[in-house]
């Protein structure tokens, strides 16, 4: 017995040595191995010690071994957090309505919604018939809860069933003849969708599932046939073919795209009567058509590509039949054995950009004579045309100007003729400093419903329907905000900060009125992004109520190389103007300073993917500027992703970036490449994420950021790297799961901060 106690003492004596040895292991940052890799180009030598991070199989022992040290410290490093992040996440969760269900969508016979039920993290995607006595689509239509749901498609259950870690649904379309479902889902994060189908009612599968795909799918009208895009080995869009519904053969090729640099899409237009193919590179593209009811008709080309010329057409059939009778008309030709004879017909507005109207034009053309292109709406230089809706009896245009949106609903002639010039339509916009807004014609082609979405930093989002004819507006649904929310309590305003080259930058933020001091001691979020044309919306977060209610002020700096401004915006922050970006960024910072909203010690700043660049240039550049920093899957081995074509993505980016191969472009990315501008300098906390399955920004990119950090850097700062071993550029899809992830990342905030 003596000897038997004996060895259980020095069991447990060996245990508790090595758990303590595992907590001083995790309490100390990895020390990630070098190995010198020489990158030569154009005659300029790099030396990248952490090149063996790449790992394109995800099964290197070494890198994984390296990935999963840094979660453990970044886990060690915030265990005195915890309460507060199960704090954070519970009072984000108090927030939302749980059983909720979206505003419903009438079309063709149905009310089509999704809704989420009690302690469930995904949608169900559902439908109830429009009673016979419902009359035409106005603003006031409603669900009759009377009437049966139709479960069309239960996330959870798709989840459930497959045992996956990661899930998000890609696309998710009914039948014309509302009697079969297709939708596309990803399992892995990786963005390569599976695409699926099957009847509705009994819910028996249709035909094998079909894996690989993009995500994208469009229905044919004869309800037995669709269109799908698939990718390379590069993740391009780069094929779309024909899937026959059932049917046990080959799928048929319909488009394929020989350049790199350019990606498929389908689509098809409100109309119901044509599908769209486009082909489209960073600033060019081209649009093909063929009939929806004959899907292996030959393409038809609207207007060849040429170089940085970009359009978009909506077609109108030119009669006035309403939907009912074209589904008529279109049934009695199937009977006559007439759908391959006949050709869609009408006209189509072409949304227009080149380089001498940078912020757009609409024009017309009679859709078989395409070239035949007359100016409805003509370019302005201060007003950018967003996008456009076009109904049988309406046409609504979205524009932008000075960081501000608003729609303007346009009547077309009652016999659908295409017209000769448009009068002064309906504005429609809101007052508030800062807002997001965006409209659609919802339902059928006939419809005279526009749909609105509205959101400011104080109000969460609101959908509107407007009646046109009427002006009536009704309220279908606004973001439910449990706990005592009231948005009188916050105040947004909008900024305007000085650019070093004198622009004036745009920036709005959000405070709780009685919950700042505005004398340089309150804690700041500034988050920004500034690329791609992509406009950084000031719209509401019911999550960054966590901190507002904690004394801070959120903002957004509206900086160039996003779409906020219009065409030029954009372009002056990319290629050879990109450090306008970070510039930009550092003075918006500068100016919230001087204004006494914060201090330096108390700001914080944070971006994603091409905001991960801003985020790491403006650190390497301005570090005592600010406090922390949150690098979301950020984009920041600039130079050498953009020398190797074999990532994914790398030759489709070179024209929004610039082509490193030409010397000019190769010194002045690397003069930003974050990667490439570590330097022994104190750094703010920092905090980095990334996804071991992210298609879009390669995980290897944080990670080698992160190990030249701890290499470099002189301060005792955190700096903390999160890798999601199952998760791609999206991180986390469960809408709970995303809360315990941003739980993490406040908490990080408010640690550093020294509000714990």
């Amino acid at each position: 017995m003596g000897a038997t106690r004996s060895y259980n003492s020095l069991t447990v004596f060996v245990l508790v040595l090595l758990f303590a040895l595992n907590i001083a292991n995790a309490l100390s940052p990895p020390d990630a191995a070098k190995y010198p890799q020489e990158l030569v180009t154009h005659g300029d030598v790099r030396i990248d010690n952490y090149y063996w991070l790449r790992d394109d199989t995800r099964t290197s022992p070494a890198v994984l071994s390296y990935l999963n040290a840094e979660n453990d410290y970044a886990a060690a490093a915030m265990a005195d957090t915890q309460a507060l992040q199960e704090q954070l996440y519970e009072e984000m969760k108090a927030r939302i309505q749980e059983a909720d269900v979206s505003a419903a969508t009438r079309d063709t016979g149905y009310y089509y919604y999704t809704r989420t039920e009690e302690g469930q993290q995904y949608k169900l995607h559902c439908r109830r018939p429009v009673p016979a006595s419902a009359g035409i689509a106005s603003e006031s239509d409603a669900v009759d809860a009377s009437l049966a749901e139709e479960v069309l498609l239960d996330e959870n259950q798709r989840k459930a069933a497959g045992n996956f870690n990661f899930y998000m649904v890609g696309s998710v379309e009914t039948s014309p003849n509302n009697k079969l479902l297709a939708w596309t889902e990803d399992t892995s994060g990786n963005e390569k969708y599976t695409l699926y189908v099957k009847e509705l009612g009994g819910n028996k599968q249709v035909g094998m599932p079909i894996p690989m795909t993009s995500g994208d799918l469009v229905w044919a009208s004869d309800n037995s046939h669709l269109l799908y895009t698939v990718k390379d080995e590069l993740d391009r869009p780069h094929k779309v073919l024909l899937h026959a519904v059932g049917a046990n053969k080959t799928d048929t090729v319909v488009f394929e795209e020989g350049d790199e640099a350019f990606y498929v899409s389908v689509g098809r237009s409100r109309s119901g009567d044509l599908i769209y193919i486009g082909s489209a590179s960073a600033v060019t593209n081209e649009t093909y058509w063929l009939p929806a009811h004959n899907p292996k008709a030959a393409l038809t080309l609207i207007a060849p590509r040429q170089q940085d010329v970009e359009y978009n057409i909506h077609h109108h059939p030119g009669n006035m039949l309403d939907a009912a009778a074209r589904a008529a008309q279109a049934l009695e030709q199937q009977q006559q054995q007439q759908q391959q004879q006949q050709q869609p017909q009408g006209w189509v507005v072409v949304q227009h950009r080149d380089p001498a109207r940078p912020n757009g034009e609409l024009r017309l053309a009679p859709l078989h004579d395409p070239a035949q292109q007359q100016v409805l709406l003509p370019h302005q230089a201060d007003v950018m045309i967003e996008g456009v809706s076009l109904g049988s009896r309406w046409l609504v245009v979205s524009l932008r100007a000075r960081a501000q949106q608003s729609l303007v609903a346009y009547p077309l002639p009652g016999d659908g003729s295409m017209p000769t010039q448009l009068g002064s339509g309906q504005a429609i916009s809101f007052d508030e400093a800062a807002f997001e807004l965006s409209g659609a014609l919802t339902g059928d082609f006939d419809s005279e419903v526009l749909r609105l979405s509205y959101s400011s930093p104080t109000t969460p989002r609101s959908i509107y329907d407007q009646h046109l004819p009427s002006g009536r507006r009704l309220l279908k649904k606004s973001l439910a905000v449990l706990g005592g929310f009231s948005r009188e309590q916050y105040l947004t305003q909008r900024l305007w900060a000085t650019a070093p080259d004198g622009v004036a930058v745009p920036i709005s933020l959000v405070f709780k009125r009685d919950g700042v001091k505005l004398d340089g001691s309150d804690p700041m979020l500034l988050r920004g992004y500034g690329a791609y044309g992509y406009p950084y919306e000031a719209d509401f977060s019911r999550d960054d109520l966590s901190l507002i209610d904690r004394g801070w002020v959120v903002a957004v700096a509206h900086i160039r190389g996003g779409g906020e401004m219009g065409r030029r915006w954009y372009e002056d922050g990319k290629y050879m103007h990109k450090r306008n970006s970070f510039t930009d960024f550092i003075a918006c910072a500068e100016h919230l300073i001087k204004l006494r909203y914060t201090s330096p010690s108390r700001l914080s700043i944070e971006g994603r993917s091409a905001g991960g660049l801003l985020m790491g240039a403006v650190t390497n550049m301005r570090p005592d500027l600010f406090n922390a920093v949150i690098m979301g899957v950020p984009f920041v081995d600039v130079l050498t992703t953009m020398l190797d074509a074999s990532i994914p993505l790398t030759m489709t980016e070179w024209e929004e970036w610039g082509d490193p191969r030409r010397p000019e472009y190769y010194h002045y990315m690397k003069s930003y490449s974050p990667v490439d501008n570590v330097v022994a300098q104190k750094y703010p906390n920092i905090l980095v994420t990334a996804g071991l399955n992210d298609p879009r920004v390669g995980y290897w990119e944080p990670a080698k950021l992160v190990a030249k950090l701890r290499d470099m850097k002189t301060d005792s700062n955190l700096l903390l790297f999160q890798c999601g071993m199952g998760a791609g550029h999206f991180r986390v899809t469960g809408r709970f799961a995303r809360l315990r992830e941003t739980a993490f990342e406040y908490a990080f905030l408010l640690k550093t901060a020294g509000l714990l």
